[in-house]
C-alpha cells in the first residue's frame, strides 16, 4: 500500500513538473508567437489543471500536518499551542485522505473526462428483424440517457429496417464526461424476450453490436486529404426522386487503413461529405488509440473503448426483468428502467472497476 502511494506521488510530482515546464514555454516570447505550439501546450496545460491544483492543495494538508505533529512531539511546547496543533490534525487528515482519493480519481480518468464527444454507431446482429427492433430500443435507451444527463444527441445517419426497427443507426452525443460514461458501451449486446412476431410465446435470443468512438478536436487528428478517396454517386433507398437524381451520396476511403465510410441520408452532398468526414475522422482516431492501448496495456484489456464488438459484454433478459453485465459480473433485476435509460447504476459499477484496474496498473 506504501509503495503504491508512493508511486502515485511521483506520478504527481512528474505531472507537476510538466505542467510548470509548459507555464515556461508559454510565457517565451518565441513560443508564444507560434499560434498553433500555443493552442497545444494550452490545451495539455488545461488538461493538467485540476490534478495539479488537488496535488497542491494536497502538499499544503501534508505541510500543516507535519507542522502540527512537530508541535505535539515537543515537550517544551506551550500548551496552548498543542491545543490548537490537535485540532488542526483533526482537521487535516482526513482532509489529506480525501485529497488522495481524489487525486487517484483524476489521475487515472482524467483523460476520458476530457473528451465531450462521441459517434455512436449500432447494428443489428443474428436475430433478423426482431435483432432491428433491438437496435432501435438501444438507440432509445442511450438518446434518454443522453438527455437525462443533460447531453446533446444529433442524428447522423438512420437505415430503418421494414418493421420498425434499425439496420444501422449513428449518432452523435455530447456533454461534460460523454466518453467516461458511454466508453463502456462498445461490444455485443444480447437480448432475450418474446418478439411481437412469435405467436406460440417463446423466448428468442437477438443481438446487436454497439460501437463508441471519441470524437476527436481538430488538434487531435490530422488526415492527410490525399490518402483519402472519395466516391460521389446517387442516392439510392428512400428519399422520392428529387434524391435519386442526384449525385449526392459520399463514400469516403482511407487507404492506409481502409477503413471506409458511406453517407447518402441528406439530399444535399455537402452535408453528405461533411457527415462523413466526422464518422471517418471518428473511426481512424479510434484505430489509432486502439493500437496504442494493446501497446501500453500488453498485460491487461481495459473495458473503456476496448471497441471489440465481438464481445459479447451484456444480456438483456426480458422474462427475469435482468440485465447483466458479464464484463465484472453484474446482474440487475430493473431491466425496465435500464431499458427506459436509468444506465447510473451499471456505469457507476463499470467505471469503480475500471478505476481499481487503472490504480493498479498506474
Amino acid at each position: 500500500m506504501i509503495e503504491e502511494k508512493q508511486s502515485l506521488l511521483n506520478k504527481l510530482d512528474e505531472l507537476k513538473s510538466r505542467y510548470d515546464e509548459i507555464q515556461s514555454k508559454i510565457e517565451d516570447p518565441e513560443i508564444a508567437s507560434d499560434h498553433n505550439k500555443m493552442i497545444a501546450l494550452a490545451k495539455e496545460q488545461g488538461k493538467l489543471k485540476k490534478v495539479v491544483s488537488l496535488y497542491e492543495q494536497y502538499n499544503q494538508a501534508k505541510e500543516g500536518i507535519g507542522e502540527a505533529q512537530e508541535i505535539l512531539n515537543d515537550e517544551s511546547s506551550d500548551e496552548d499551542f498543542r491545543v490548537l496543533a490537535e485540532q488542526e490534525l483533526e482537521k487535516l487528515e482526513p482532509q489529506q485522505a480525501q485529497l488522495m482519493e481524489q487525486l487517484q480519481d483524476t489521475l487515472v480518468m482524467a483523460d476520458d473526462e476530457a473528451i465531450n464527444s462521441v459517434i455512436v454507431e449500432i447494428r443489428p446482429g443474428t436475430g433478423g428483424e426482431e435483432a432491428a427492433i433491438f437496435a432501435k430500443d438501444l438507440y432509445g435507451m442511450y438518446a434518454k440517457y443522453a438527455e437525462n444527463r443533460g447531453w446533446k444527441v444529433e442524428p447522423l445517419s438512420f437505415r430503418d429496417s421494414d418493421h420498425g426497427g434499425f439496420r444501422e443507426v449513428i449518432f452523435n452525443v455530447s456533454g461534460p464526461g460523454v466518453w467516461a460514461e458511454l466508453g463502456y458501451e462498445s461490444g455485443g449486446h444480447r437480448v432475450q424476450r418474446v418478439p411481437e412476431t412469435e405467436s406460440q410465446g417463446r423466448v428468442h435470443t437477438s443481438a446487436a453490436t454497439v460501437a463508441v468512438l471519441p470524437e476527436p478536436e481538430e488538434i487531435d487528428i490530422e488526415i492527410d486529404p490525399n490518402d483519402v478517396l472519395e466516391h460521389v454517386s446517387r442516392s439510392g433507398g428512400p428519399g422520392g426522386q428529387s434524391v435519386n437524381k442526384l449525385n449526392s451520396a459520399i463514400k469516403l476511403e482511407h487507404t492506409p487503413t481502409g477503413i471506409t465510410v458511406s453517407m447518402r441520408d441528406e439530399k444535399s452532398q455537402h452535408k453528405n461529405r461533411s457527415k462523413a468526414w466526422r464518422i471517418l475522422k471518428s473511426r481512424i482516431y479510434e484505430h489509432f488509440e486502439s493500437q496504442k492501448r494493446l501497446e501500453r496495456d500488453s498485460q491487461r484489456k481495459s473495458l473503456i473503448g476496448s471497441g471489440d464488438r465481438s464481445q459479447k459484454i451484456r444480456t438483456y433478459n426480458f422474462p427475469q426483468n435482468r440485465m447483466t453485465d458479464h464484463r465484472i459480473n453484474l446482474s440487475l433485476y430493473s431491466l425496465d428502467k435500464i431499458i427506459a435509460g436509468d444506465l447510473s447504476e451499471v456505469i457507476e459499477a463499470l467505471q469503480e472497476h475500471d478505476k481499481q484496474q487503472r490504480l493498479e496498473n498506474l
